[in-house]
């Protein structure tokens, strides 16, 4: 499935937007102080070998639905209790389930034993005004895909608007191409995926490898996403570099995805699929 379906498929979201806009509509940004994404994976790991980004997916394009039995809250609930650093939450639609109010549901304080955990807003985010309508949600950060921004100067100014309103930008690599063009705008938090969105095939060594031979520099945080379903992936990922991985489907579709993850993040063996 070509990243172009992904980026159709948000066409109308952005449309709306505009006339919202044009109408002084758009909801404002949140004035309120957000949990810092960046310094929540840069903290020291309590049990894993890196921090873990838990990520709340309803359905995906390669795997279809995942899980449609379980709520936002009880799924962040889980995943705060079980030793999360922060979360990921999918919010697009068409494809993964997602919708843009998990994030006000996800913040809800009654769900996190101590202070609620840093959201990451997962979208496929292209444009001004979906920077402007996640600052309007609780999110901590949200997604920029290089692939979907090649230009180096509007992914700066993405990541630039991000930052203006208190957000992490979260900027996503599959190659040494893309790190160059991430690291020409600026960005902070690296995000290298082992599924290549345009054929949605996972080559985890791939991820390792960019790593290895590109390490992360002048205090950059990565992360590696996609195919990470044991303790062993999470000490590669470390070895090769990374400071966090994001796990989503390995989670999910367990019966309970908070034991699911206290397992990944004890050490146990690994809790099912990639």
């Amino acid at each position: 499935m070509p990243l172009e379906r992904f980026y159709q498929a948000k066409r109308a979201e952005v449309a709306a937007l505009r006339l919202a806009a044009e109408r002084g509509s758009l909801p404002a940004p949140l004035a309120t102080p957000r949990p810092d994404f960046a310094a929540a994976l840069s903290a020291p790991a309590r049990r894993a070998p890196l921090a873990v980004v838990a990520e709340y997916k309803r359905a995906s394009p390669s795997r279809g639905v995942i899980r449609a039995d379980l709520e936002a809250e009880e799924v962040v609930s889980q995943y705060a209790a079980a030793g999360a650093a922060a979360l990921s939450i999918l919010t697009e639609a068409a494809y993964f389930h997602g919708n843009l109010d998990y994030l006000r549901r996800a913040a809800a304080p009654g769900l996190y034993p101590a202070a609620p955990l840093p959201l990451l807003r997962k979208d496929f985010i292209f444009d001004s005004l979906q920077v402007r309508a996640t600052a309007a949600t609780p999110a901590s950060a949200l997604l920029l895909i290089v692939r979907l921004t090649p230009d180096v100067a509007v992914l700066r100014r993405l990541r630039e608007e991000a930052e203006s309103f208190g957000m992490s930008a979260v900027v996503e690599v599959f190659n040494a191409a893309d790190l160059r063009l991430a690291r020409e705008s600026g960005a902070r938090v690296i995000q290298v995926n082992a599924r290549d969105l345009q054929t949605l095939a996972v080559n985890r060594a791939a991820c390792l490898a960019l790593a290895e031979a590109h390490p992360p520099e002048n205090g950059e945080i990565w992360v590696a996403a996609s195919g990470i379903s044991a303790p062993a992936h999470l000490v590669q990922a470390a070895s090769a570099g990374y400071g966090a991985a994001l796990v989503g489907t390995a989670l999910m579709e367990q019966a309970r995805p908070g034991a699911a993850l206290a397992a990944l993040l004890g050490g146990k063996p690994a809790v099912g699929g990639a």
